[in-house]
């Protein structure tokens, strides 16, 4: 049987390793939010690809080129985005088996469990930059197509 001192410390460990749990559980939507925004844009610039075969018109060509030019940076952004939240993940799980191997070593891993959890914040909230900036471009998109079709149909 666990002695008193030895229980508390053994609890402590698991409290330590759960923690990052909520960081995962944040990353994890955060993460199938990108995938669903990538897989829009996807289907968007396959669209666009799609129309631009049909145009005659070098204007409309320029146009719909620079609408799917538009979709390519914003599936880049998403992507960096997606890469930065799987590292995430894997720093926060990594932070969960340091805290466990720190209790384990006897504490000699130092700083190693912060530095992960630390790493992995840091990455969440770059990713949360991109994921702001790529709707910022959505934005755009959609307001420069609802201008273009508003003037189409006056001319």
């Amino acid at each position: 049987m666990l002695q008193n001192s030895d229980q508390y410390t053994h609890y402590a460990t698991l409290t330590a390793m759960l923690a990052p749990a909520f960081f995962l559980t944040a990353t994890a939507s955060l993460l199938l939010s990108a995938n669903n925004r990538l897989a829009r844009i996807i289907d968007r610039a396959r669209s666009l690809l799609k129309e631009l075969h049909t145009l005659d018109d070098p204007l409309q060509r320029a146009l719909y080129e620079q609408r799917i030019a538009l979709q390519r940076r914003r599936s880049l952004i998403i992507l960096r985005a997606g890469q930065l939240l799987y590292g995430a993940i894997s720093l926060f799980v990594g932070t969960s088996l340091a805290v466990a191997a720190d209790n384990l070593l006897a504490h000699r891993l130092g700083m190693l469990p912060t530095v992960l959890a630390a790493l992995g914040v840091l990455a969440m909230f770059a990713a949360s930059l991109l994921l702001a900036r790529e709707s910022t471009l959505a934005v755009k998109a959609v307001n420069e197509e609802m201008d273009h079709r508003h003037i189409a149909k006056r001319e």
